[in-house]
């Protein structure tokens, strides 16, 4: 069912048959309303005859309308009056009428309680009231009143022409209303439509939200148009971090084909041929890392991760033990300062894989003869891990762009350029950040804060 079709259906025309019905049922109310108030009228009348019918001179019957000062006035609108015999003729009737029809009573009534009754004499519906009345000789008589209901007829005819034309009236501004509804309603769930295409199909263009309406439809273009902005980013992010894992691979892989290329051209001798498979060496070793970077880069943002209750000073001590070879053999020595226990809820071999690569970092530009310091403090609630060395720095300009992929301060600088970005990726999964602090002296000091609670999710 098409949504016009629906707003119609249940914004206008159940509201309005529904309308329709209850003034229906408010007309019948109504007529049965005006029926008992007639019904007192006249009972109310015959009640006042009935007791004054016979204390005229000599006991006759005599009807107390015909002695009234304002009959007249009210004649136009006050019940015909008759008194039948016990014979059943009539024998007075007020106003006075040349009606023969009702000057004899088929039947008298037997019993004193009043009859009401409705009857229609030609075009004419009456409301009439019978009392059995006995004078004070014992002598029975009846009186009838008999009001016209013709100015019942016309109060309802009139009552359901004004209310059903209003209902009336009142659906064609629910229409009216409805359709406008539905014709705003369909253009805000087109461009929807016509957002979840693109997103679909991938040709999200970034383009404005199309709208100021505050309301239910514009909070989820509003999250819509936000999840397409975030996954535009992210296609991005990823088409660079592909063309440039691509330019990172293509680099060692055609060094290492010149290499060979050159081994295999001519004969060589053996020295020659050892310095080729060195230099081809050297290359595995860094298309290694680089793929290993990768691989930690694509583990660390799936899945789920088991964390538990680690100490940090021994994540610590293990990772220096580790680099001691290397660090000894450029002449340089680790210290490793924090509390004992330094207990964190965390994924161990992640957190590992990010302190091993601040130290690599570290050792990367740590001159001869330096101190490498890595240290844990606990503040306000989270662990802060720091890698201090006393190498060249990082200038304040690169500071917050080496934690991109493929990133170097340098761009003749030795490595990947991944080590940090792991770290930067393995922090906001835990719930943390990793950035540069400033420093005296010589040197840079790159921080990995971690909650101590662990990940908000698991």
């Amino acid at each position: 069912m098409r949504l016009a079709v629906r707003l119609w259906l249940l914004g206008a025309g159940v509201p309005v048959l529904g309308v329709v019905l209850a003034l229906l049922l408010a007309g019948q109310l109504f007529e049965a309303y005006l029926e008992r108030v007639v019904d007192d009228a006249l009972l109310s009348q015959a009640a006042a005859e009935a007791v004054s019918l016979f204390d005229g001179p000599g006991g006759e019957p005599h009807l107390h309308m015909e002695d009234s000062p304002l009959s007249d006035l009210v004649r136009s609108f006050t019940p015909v009056a008759e008194v039948y015999g016990p014979d059943g003729r009539r024998v007075l009737s007020f106003p006075p009428t040349a009606d023969t029809s009702r000057e004899q009573l088929q039947r008298l009534p037997d019993t004193d309680a009043p009859r009401l009754e409705t009857v229609r004499e030609g075009d004419t519906l009456l409301r009439r009231v019978t009392v059995r009345v006995v004078s004070p000789r014992g002598v029975p008589y009846v009186l009838r009143l008999s009001a016209s209901l013709a100015w019942e007829e016309t109060a309802v005819r009139a009552f359901h022409g004004i209310t059903l034309g209003l209902a009336g009236l009142l659906g064609l501004v629910f229409f009216g209303l409805q359709t406008w509804q539905a014709r705003w309603l369909e253009r805000r769930l087109a461009e929807l439509r016509g957002l979840i295409t693109q997103l679909r199909e991938g040709l999200w263009s970034g383009a404005p939200a199309g709208g100021t309406a505050q309301d239910e439809v514009a909070e989820v273009e509003s999250a819509l148009r936000e999840a397409a902005k975030r996954l535009s980013s992210a296609r991005e992010a990823q088409e660079q971090f592909i063309a440039r894992a691509a330019h990172e691979l293509r680099t060692p892989l055609a060094l290492m084909r010149t290499q060979l290329d050159i081994a295999l051209w001519k004969e060589r001798d053996g020295t020659e041929l050892r310095e080729s498979l060195e230099e081809t060496r050297r290359e595995v070793e860094r298309l290694s890392l680089l793929a290993g970077n990768l691989l930690d880069l694509a583990s660390f943002g799936r899945g789920t991760w088991e964390v538990k209750h680690e100490d940090l000073r021994v994540l610590l001590e293990d990772s220096s033990a580790a680099a001691r070879a290397q660090a000894e053999e450029q002449g340089v020595w680790v210290t490793v300062d924090a509390p004992e226990p330094a207990l964190c809820t965390l994924h161990a071999s992640s957190v590992r894989q990010a302190v091993d690569n601040l130290l690599a970092n570290a050792l990367r530009f740590a001159p001869s003869g330096t101190e490498i310091t890595m240290h844990a403090e606990r503040h306000d609630g989270m662990w802060r891990l720091t890698v201090r060395d006393r190498g060249p720095g990082i200038p304040p300009e690169h500071r917050k762009r080496v934690f991109a992929p493929f990133y170097r301060a340098e761009p003749s600088g030795r490595g990947a350029g991944l080590g940090l970005a792991v770290v930067q990726d393995v922090a906001r999964r835990h719930g943390g950040h990793a950035y540069v602090a400033e420093t005296q002296g010589p040197g840079a000091e790159v921080v990995m804060e971690l909650p101590e609670v662990g990940p908000a999710t698991h």
